[in-house]
């Protein structure tokens, strides 16, 4: 048999997705991989009702349906501050995922260098090694999960062709100031690199804290790449639809690798879903209001039970400290002891970091109340050893 591809010699499976299926066989509540049990809007849901019965069906246009785009470029132009065209400006991808790798194969070219900052989503280094880009970390340190200038410039000179930006940050939480963004945005300029960013929780970003778009930034949107999705904003992740915003010169490269990787996303879901992309203001304003809300419950009970936590700025995730408690070598095993007797699945916050750490897990808090008032009822258990 011939030899396999060397390139994913260092992969593993997805850690996230390996506690989804711990927590199926264990009975466990799901607060692991991060998607909602609670339903889409209503409106959404109708929508699709009636284009499963009348459609469309087939393949659209490669790069996104022109209702979506267009729907899609109106929102986005108000939300970011920039005049976007649908058709020079925007691609339609197979979920975030799809975007970014996407974007990062219309960057990186064989042997070239990305930025990440750790800790990470898992996909950024995958996504960097797929696309032949060799990673160079840059750390976040708690509690604020702040950057050193400096640190990061080195990484530009040791010649970062784009840095990865996800903003708010997963699975910190961490949203980046202004400040820190010009900063990102300064180094960018002068070093002439491309900031890719993950921005799938745009919409969920807690008071105080505001979120601003690094693309938005003076001399900012040539050379940005901005990654996101509805999966968050519309509990909608199974639809997998994604989007790529860019420089008409940096979409029509991302045009030509999504149209070899995924030819199109789905088309019944891109007509159901542009119904939510004309929404209020106001329904983005009840998101936030909702998981400030849940945000409450689940992290006032992390503090009856007495486990430390990082509180997050924005997205719906929370690291959780648990030094004090695991009597375990790794948090890989402790996750596992987790599912099987107290009956919650996190993720091992090893899976987020380039050195080795096994002091945090990851919760998520997008669930119904009762959800997170019996997965608090579990989790009471360790109480008695804390």
């Amino acid at each position: 048999m011939p030899k396999l591809s060397s390139r994913l010699d260092g992969f593993t499976e997805s850690v996230i997705r390996k506690m989804t299926r711990i927590a199926n066989k264990y009975g466990a509540v799901n607060l692991s991989q991060g998607f909602p049990d609670f339903e889409p809007p209503k409106e959404i849901i109708k929508a699709l009702e009636i284009i499963s019965a009348a459609g469309p069906h087939q393949y659209e246009i490669t790069w996104g349906a022109q209702i979506f785009r267009e729907k899609l470029a109106l929102k986005q132009s108000k939300k970011m501050g920039l005049s976007l065209d649908p058709d020079k400006n925007i691609v339609v991808t197979c979920g975030s995922t799809e975007a970014m790798m996407a974007a990062m194969l219309s960057v990186c070219e064989h042997k070239d260098k990305v930025a990440v900052f750790s800790p990470f989503y898992e996909n950024y280094g995958a996504d960097a090694v797929l696309s032949g880009a060799d990673p160079i970390f840059v750390e976040l340190k708690p509690p604020a999960f702040s950057f050193e200038t400096k640190e990061l410039e080195k990484a530009f000179k040791k010649g970062a062709k784009a840095l990865i930006l996800c903003n708010p940050s997963n699975p910190s939480g961490k949203v980046f100031s202004k400040e820190e963004l010009q900063i990102i945005a300064d180094l960018a300029i002068k070093y002439d690199r491309f900031i890719i960013t993950d921005e799938v929780y745009e919409h969920i970003v807690y008071k105080p804290y505001q979120h601003t778009y690094i693309a938005s930034l003076p001399n900012m949107f040539e050379r940005t790449i901005s990654c996101s999705s509805l999966s968050k904003t519309y509990s909608i992740t199974g639809w997998r639809l994604g989007y790529i915003i860019a420089s008409e010169t940096v979409i029509s490269v991302c045009k030509k690798v999504h149209d070899f990787l995924t030819v199109g996303a789905p088309s019944p879901l891109q007509h159901a879903a542009a119904v939510g992309l004309v929404f209020k203001d106001n329904y983005y304003d009840l998101l936030l209001e909702e998981y400030t809300r849940k945000k409450k419950i689940f992290l006032d009970g992390l503090r009856k039970i007495g486990l430390p936590f990082f509180d997050p700025q924005g997205a719906y995730y929370v690291l959780v400290d648990i030094s004090a408690i695991n009597p375990y070598k790794t948090d890989t095993e402790f996750c596992e002891y987790l599912a099987k007797e107290v009956g919650v699945a996190a993720v091992p916050g090893s899976s987020f970091f380039h050195k080795e750490e096994n002091r945090y897990i990851r919760f998520h808090f997008a669930k119904k109340d009762e959800t997170l008032q019996e997965a608090l009822k579990r989790l009471e258990k360790l109480r008695q050893t804390a």
